[in-house]
C-alpha cells in the first residue's frame, strides 16, 4: 500500500506536467501478468480540476482497482464453469454495441435535427390536449430593487407599462441599481420558481394570477416588481413555445425510427435479391 501512495503521488505530478507540456508517452505504470497500466490509460482516469491531494488518490485508487481487477480475472479466467455462455454473452454484446454505434452514425449523418416551424405547429394544433402543464407560467416583467435604491416611485411607474421608453428607462435603472432584471415577454417562466424567495407566498397562486396584472411586495432588504403581460394555468394547454421543444423530440424521435426502419427494410431487400438470406424448410 505504501508503495501505491508513493506511485500516486508520483503519477499525479507527472501526468500534470505532462497536461500542462502537451507531451504523450507510453510511460508503464503497473504490470499484472500480461497486462500493463499505462500513464496515458491512468491520466484520462483522473478529472480536471481536482487538487494534488484529491488527484493522487484519485490515482491511488484506480491503480488499485485496476490491478485487483486484473488479479480477480486471471482466476476467474481458470475457474469459471461456463465459459460458452459468457463467450456468448460477449458477442451479443459487441453485436448489439456495434448496431448501436453504426444506427448512431447514420443519423448523425444522413439526418437533420431541423425542422420546419410549421410542422411543429401543425403537430401542435392537431395534440395540443395531450399537453397539459402542472404549474403557472407567466409572462412578463420582473424586477428585484434593495430597499434603499433611488427613484421607487418611478419604477413603480415604468413596470407597469411596457412601452420602449419604459422598458429603456428601466434598463438603464437596473444597471445601476437592480439587484435582479428579467424582461420575458416573449417566454413561458414558472411562477412559484420566480417568486419563491418573496416575503409573502401565493397559496393559490393561479386564483392570484387570474385577477392581478401587477405585483409588488417588500421584503425586510429588496423591493419585487412583477408585471405579467399572459399566463397559462395548471390544466391548461401547454403553449406552442412552451410545448415546442418537446415536440421536436418527439417529431426527430420519430423520424429517426422511421428512417432506421427504412434502412433496415432496405438492407433485408437487397440481401434478398442477392440470395444472402437462405430459408431452410422442414
Amino acid at each position: 500500500m505504501r508503495l501505491i501512495l508513493l506511485l500516486g503521488a508520483f503519477l499525479f505530478l507527472s501526468i500534470a506536467c505532462s497536461k500542462q507540456s502537451g507531451e504523450t508517452s507510453s510511460v508503464f505504470i503497473v504490470k499484472v501478468n500480461d497486462e500493463i497500466l499505462t500513464k496515458e490509460e491512468l491520466e484520462a482516469t483522473v478529472p480536471e480540476g481536482l487538487s494534488p491531494e484529491d488527484s493522487t488518490i484519485a490515482a491511488e485508487h484506480y491503480i488499485r482497482m485496476w490491478i485487483n481487477n486484473n488479479l480477480m480475472y486471471d482466476v476467474a479466467s481458470q475457474k469459471v464453469a461456463d465459459k460458452k455462455s459468457i463467450e456468448q454473452l460477449v458477442d451479443n454484446y459487441r453485436q448489439s454495441l456495434t448496431i448501436y454505434q453504426y444506427k448512431e452514425q447514420l443519423v448523425s449523418e444522413k439526418l437533420s435535427k431541423e425542422i420546419n416551424n410549421q410542422i411543429l405547429l401543425d403537430y401542435y394544433e392537431s395534440n395540443k390536449n395531450k399537453f397539459k402543464i402542472d404549474k403557472s407560467l407567466i409572462k412578463g416583467l420582473y424586477l428585484k430593487i434593495p430597499l434603499n435604491a433611488p427613484q421607487i416611485d418611478k419604477v413603480r411607474n415604468w413596470y407597469k407599462t411596457i412601452t420602449p421608453a419604459n422598458i429603456t428607462n428601466i434598463e438603464n435603472y437596473c444597471v445601476r441599481n437592480a439587484v435582479e432584471y428579467g424582461y420575458f415577454v416573449d417566454n413561458w417562466v414558472d411562477f412559484n420558481e420566480l417568486t419563491e424567495e418573496w416575503p409573502v407566498n401565493y397559496k393559490n397562486e393561479s386564483d392570484v394570477i387570474k385577477v392581478n396584472k401587477y405585483f409588488e411586495q417588500k421584503g425586510s432588504k429588496y423591493y419585487y416588481f412583477l408585471h405579467v403581460t399572459d399566463y397559462s394555468l395548471p390544466g391548461d394547454n401547454a403553449p406552442f413555445e412552451y410545448a415546442k421543444s418537446t415536440i421536436k423530440e418527439i417529431l426527430i424521435n420519430q423520424q429517426k425510427i422511421d428512417f432506421l426502419k427504412k434502412i433496415e427494410e432496405d438492407l433485408y431487400r437487397k440481401a434478398l435479391d442477392k440470395g444472402q438470406i437462405i430459408f431452410y424448410s422442414e
